[in-house]
Parts: structure tokens; sequence; C-alpha cells
């Protein structure tokens, strides 16, 4: 009875902790690695061993499997959003277009691991996976478009990995990864129109006589290396603690910049005769994260997981992109914060083949009111998550999981001035995102 009190005493410490913090960094990370995972809100991320995505959560825990396994899936993720109250100004003058929302297109998101006990301590992993992205897509036509139609940001990471375990408490766990990433940026551009506007002294007067949009698009590309560190104590059989850390990784990615008119063809500056297509490249730094849980059993048959995250996304404070000469091609600021994330989720032992699964995150994003963008429009959330293991033979498991996100409403009042701040384009917009999140995954045990 001593026993069972002192682990619902810590379970319920940890729990309270949880709920009195807000919580996780949003941004452009993805916690999408582990369908099992994901049935308990990915609380016990850091701590909790059940198949080969442990490469991903935390290193250490290879060298807690018996034997090797293989785990593959992927999370579809439909997205909506709302956009009400939408409106744009040029120099003051309003502007028209559309605003129908739901511009983040359905996306799978895959991963397979690989974890391989070598000796009775160590074990060695592999794992391919995706730790960031993001994608919005606009209609054409979107009211806001001279502040960003279309954004794609997508990093994949190869991950060899080892876990050594110097005893029955402690093990650690390091590895390599290999990332590449690819991004693009739209967005149509004001640009005045020239033209003869008078006679002087019979000499033709050239200066503006309008505004066209230009179709302006930035494409690059670059690899980088980084690496996770991870520990992994049980002080007693049924309660696991886990940490985990991994590391930023820096890029430049280099690639193009075009910037068309209406006909199609690459606009050239009437002033200046310079061609708006040419080399460009953006410094990007991923934020690096430290992610600490604890698994706790309950009894023979109930687990309870609690989990923190933290993101130092203050690395993204901007971008900005330039040409091979250093000069500025397009700027943005971002201004995003260092982050911390919560969840507490679950685990009971139905029957020798099912395990149910539940877990919540409270989110806090990055943004700042000031610097919130088109291009990731995000706010505080909560996820509720659901998810269940079968395992109808000794060496095979199936894990189903479902997600459902919901952000508290937020509101986008963007400027930026172009044409050498001689326009000043604005775009206000009030913005409700939710999404579904339809997980599922296959694990084989050799």
């Amino acid at each position: 009875m001593k026993n069972k009190f002192n682990r619902l005493t810590l379970a319920a410490a940890v729990a309270a902790a949880a709920f009195a913090s807000q919580a996780q960094a949003g941004g452009y990370q993805i916690n999408e690695q582990s369908v099992s995972g994901q049935g308990y809100g990915h609380a016990g991320r850091s701590s909790n061993v059940n198949d080969a995505t442990i490469v991903f959560g935390n290193p250490a825990g290879m060298s807690f499997l018996d034997r090797a396994q293989v785990s593959v899936g992927g999370t579809y993720l439909d997205v909506s959003t709302d956009i009400d109250n939408a409106s744009a100004t040029r120099n003051g003058a309003p502007i028209t277009g559309s605003s129908d929302g739901d511009m983040v297109p359905g996306s799978l998101i895959p991963y397979a691991f690989y974890a391989q006990p070598v000796t009775d301590k160590l074990a060695f992993g592999f794992g391919v996976y995706a730790p960031f992205g993001s994608k919005t897509d606009y209609e054409g036509g979107f009211i806001g478009r001279n502040l960003g139609n279309y954004t794609e940001l997508t990093v994949m990471s190869a991950q060899p990995t080892v876990s050594y375990r110097f005893n029955d408490q402690w093990s650690v766990g390091a590895g390599l990864t290999y990332n590449r990433v690819e991004g693009e940026l739209h967005r149509q551009v004001p640009t005045p129109t020239f033209g003869l506007v008078g006679m002087d002294n019979g000499v033709p007067v050239v200066g503006v006589t309008g505004t066209q949009e230009l179709d302006a698009r930035i494409e690059g590309d670059d690899d980088g290396w980084g690496y996770n560190l991870g520990v992994m104590f049980q002080p007693a059989p049924e309660t696991t603690l886990g940490l985990t850390y991994r590391s930023k990784v820096s890029y430049t990615l280099t690639g193009d910049y075009r910037s068309t008119a209406a006909d199609g063809e690459v606009y050239v500056n009437p002033l200046t005769g310079e061609r708006q297509d040419k080399s460009a490249q953006l410094d990007l730094d991923t934020p690096e994260t430290v992610n600490f849980s604890i698994t706790q059993e309950m009894t023979e048959r109930l687990k309870l997981m609690f989990g923190a995250s933290w993101t130092r996304w203050s690395r993204f404070d901007e971008i900005l992109v330039t040409d091979a000469a250093g000069n500025e091609i397009t700027y943005e600021e971002q201004d995003y914060s260092n982050a911390w994330a919560f969840a507490v989720g679950g685990e009971y032992q139905l029957t020798p083949q099912w395990e149910l699964r539940a877990g919540l995150s409270i989110d806090k994003t990055p943004t700042s009111d000031q610097f919130r963008s088109a291009r990731i429009p995000s706010d505080d959330r909560r996820i509720f998550s659901i998810g269940a293991g079968w395992t109808p033979v000794e060496n095979f498991t199936v894990d189903l999981a479902y997600s459902y996100l919901t952000e508290r409403g937020t509101q986008v009042n963007q400027s930026r001035p172009d044409a050498n701040e001689t326009i000043i384009s604005t775009y206000n917009a009030d913005y409700k995102n939710e999404a579904h999140g339809f997980g599922a995954q296959l694990t084989y045990r050799f």
C-alpha cells in the first residue's frame, strides 16, 4: 500500500507541474516520429521504451530493447483554417482579393527506425524521419499575397545511433544526424510602373504611372550535420527517467531568385537595367531541443507518463535572403521566442494483445503578436490524442493513433515596405486553426 501511495504521489506532483505551465514550441517543428508515442501525446518521449522509435525519442533507450526490431509508419495531417475579417492595403488604399483559408495541404509524414542489440549492454540503431517542416499554399488572388502566398520548408534526417547500458539503472546514447533541407518562398511583390507622364520644354518626362505585381519566387537547399545525446535512469524497476538533447543544425540554403511580370517574362528594372533572375541564399538554424520525461508503472497494466521540452526558437529571428554579392532580396522579421512544452499521457494493457493509450499536450507558440505572419499564422494550442497497439502474434505489432489539435484564435497584422520603401503593403486577418492527425505504424521484432 505504501509503494502504491508513493507512486500516486509522484504522478500527481508531476501532473500538477505539467498543467501549471504553459507548453510546447509549435513553430515549424514536427513531432510525428512515432505513432505509438502519438497515442499518449509523446508524454514519455525520452523514457518510455516501446519499439524502435526510441532511436529518435532517446538513443539511450535502445539498450533496454531485448531484440532487434524495425518500426515503420507515418501520420497524415489534415489541417483546416478559417480566415475572417481579412483586409489589405497598398500605400493606404484598399486592395481586393480572397481569403478562402484551408491553405495547408494534407500531408503524410513518414519515418522508419531500426534498432539492434549487439550485446546485453551495447545497441545500435538507425532512423530516417522529418524533424522540421511547414507549408502554406494560399489560393490565387489571395488578399495577403503581397506579404506571402506560398511557403514550404522540409527537413529530412538520417540518424545512426549507439547506446550503452552501464548497469540495470543507467544507460547513455549518442548519434549523428545528416540533415537535408529544402525551402521555397513565393509572394506577389508590388512594384511601380513607369511611363510618359508629361513634357518639359518639349522633353518627354518619365515617371511612375501605377503599380504592378511581380511573381517573386525563391528556392534553395542545403545539408548539414547535427548530433543528439540521451541518458536514461531507472532508480526503481517501475520508474524510468529520460533526458535527450538534440543539437541545432546550421544551413545556408543556396538556390535561385526569379521575379516575373504578368507576361511571364523575367522582370528588368527599367531604371537600373538589373534582371530579377539571380542566385540567392538564406541562412537558417534549426533550433536545439531538450526533452525530459518520466514513465511510472502504477500497476502491472497501467503506466503514466509526463514530459517537458524546451526549444531554443530565438534562433529563428528573421528570414533574410541575399544575392551572391550580399545584397538584400527579401527580409521578414520573425522574432521567435524560446518556448517550453509539457504533456501528460498513459498506457493501459487491456489484454495481452491490446494496449490502449491517451494523452494531452498544451502548446505555447514561439511567434510574437507583433511579427506573426501569414506564412506561419500559429498560436497557443492543445492536442488531444488516443491510440492503441495490437499484437496479434508475438513478433508483430500494429499501432494506430488519432490526434485533434485546436489553436487559440489569433491575429496577423503585417506591414512591409517595397520598392525602396516607396510602397507600403499591409495585411490584417483573424485566424483559427485546427488539425486532425491519423497515424499508423508497423513494428516487427526479430
